[in-house]
């Protein structure tokens, strides 16, 4: 039966159209966007996946700006402290110039003077962005290094890096110490050594008075103990003692094979050093004030008696090892952080990657596609007029 009211085959025709019509605007929508998910309508499931991923790869930049702040604010604290060291071997080539007698301390003090206070102008210039790790105005400092997701929790983690303090600050010396065979006066520096099969004695004399956190170290060979005064030992009514048994203690922890260590409690504040075994040992003790700094020593310093430039031999050794262990730990913390930026990278690359596997339009696939369906489109058309002119046919019924 034909109708001029309903014309099926045009409808289907038109609906036709109207399908190929809209697949081809979509595939213009992709190769103009790049995008075969371009918005949540698309795909709500990938759309809303991409979207996350793509807010954590902006996060990564940030991650990425703060490695490369951390990573030029610990290369300054490196490149400071290996100065530093530089200048501490320059002063210990002074220090040992000053132990022959004839020759001119005077003279030698005045540039051990100056060395010292080019190691303060250099600790006081190492700073990035007004952050100095070095000066001992910190003990760490975080950097943000990454992002962790799991699932829907993220949590931001970060590289601790410790400060070191190599400042000099204020020097206030103290008659701390006397030691060693034919010392007659106290100083806060001594150094002597130990032959073996002998023994000496370090007396800590408390008479100048100690406050919370003074420091005394024990230098013995290549290593070191020391002990730092606390409040509780400062207000003792026999603080040398307690700071005698408190560095008995660290000294037996060396383990120096041959080495022991008396205290008579009926002498204060001395410790007898006794070395039991078959080679001589270097000893230095040094006495370090609250608020001094990590190279404070460098203040009671003076070569310019015969007596202190062998103290002063004994102390330079420990503040050389202080920068070098500070100038290590930055040159490692540095290597870390330079590792992390190099893998942020890397993971926001793999990250992007992944987005535009799921999002990106096949853009060859996009283009035969749209070259069949203009071809459909124009069939369509014509599929169309056809339809709409069949019911002209009905009028030859009535010629």
């Amino acid at each position: 039966m034909s109708s001029i009211l309903t014309n099926t085959s045009a409808m289907v025709a038109l609906q036709t159209l109207k399908g190929i019509n809209a697949n081809l605007a979509r595939v213009q929508d992709q190769i103009s966007t790049g995008k075969s998910v371009a918005t949540a309508k698309d795909n709500a499931a990938v759309w809303s996946i991409s979207k996350v991923m793509e807010s954590d790869v902006q996060s990564f930049k940030g991650i990425s700006d703060s490695l490369s702040l951390g990573q030029s604010t610990v290369s300054v604290a490196r490149k400071a402290s290996e100065t530093v060291t530089d200048l501490l071997t320059q002063m210990k080539t002074k220090i040992v110039a000053a132990q022959e007698e004839n020759v001119d301390r005077a003279k030698i003090q005045a540039d051990v003077a100056a060395l010292r206070d080019q190691i303060a102008s250099v600790v006081g210039a190492a700073q990035f962005n007004g952050l100095n790790l070095v000066n001992g105005s910190r003990s760490s400092v975080d950097f943000l290094s990454s992002l962790d997701r799991s699932g829907s929790t993220v949590t931001a983690s970060s590289i601790t890096v410790a400060a070191h303090d190599l400042s000099i600050g204020a020097y206030a010396a103290k008659a701390a110490f006397s030691a060693g065979t034919g010392v007659t006066a106290a100083q806060d520096a001594q150094a002597f050594n130990l032959d073996a099969g002998a023994s000496e004695t370090i007396t800590i004399d408390a008479g100048a008075g100690f406050v919370a956190g003074d420091k005394i170290s024990i230098r013995i060979g290549n290593r070191q103990a020391s002990y730092t005064i606390t409040a509780e030992d400062a207000a003792s009514t026999t603080p040398a003692d307690i700071v005698a048994v408190g560095l008995k203690s660290a000294i037996e922890t060396l383990g120096i094979d041959g080495l022991t260590v008396d205290y008579d409690s009926g002498t204060p504040g001395q410790l007898t050093l006794n070395n039991g075994g078959t080679r001589d040992l270097a000893v230095s003790a040094q006495f370090q004030n609250a608020g001094s700094g990590g190279l404070g020593a460098l203040g009671g310093i003076d070569v310019s008696t015969g007596a202190g430039a062998a103290a002063a031999l004994g102390v330079i050794d420990g503040l050389i090892d202080t920068a070098v262990a500070a100038a290590a730990d930055f040159g490692s913390a540095q290597g870390r952080i330079e590792s992390q930026a190099d893998f942020v990278s890397k993971l926001s690359d793999a990250l992007r990657t992944g987005i535009g596997s799921m999002v990106d339009a096949d853009m060859e696939e996009a283009s035969a596609r749209l070259q069949a369906l203009q071809v459909q489109q124009q069939l369509g058309v014509q599929a169309l007029s056809i339809a709409n002119q069949a019911p002209q046919s009905i009028l030859s019924l009535f010629r």
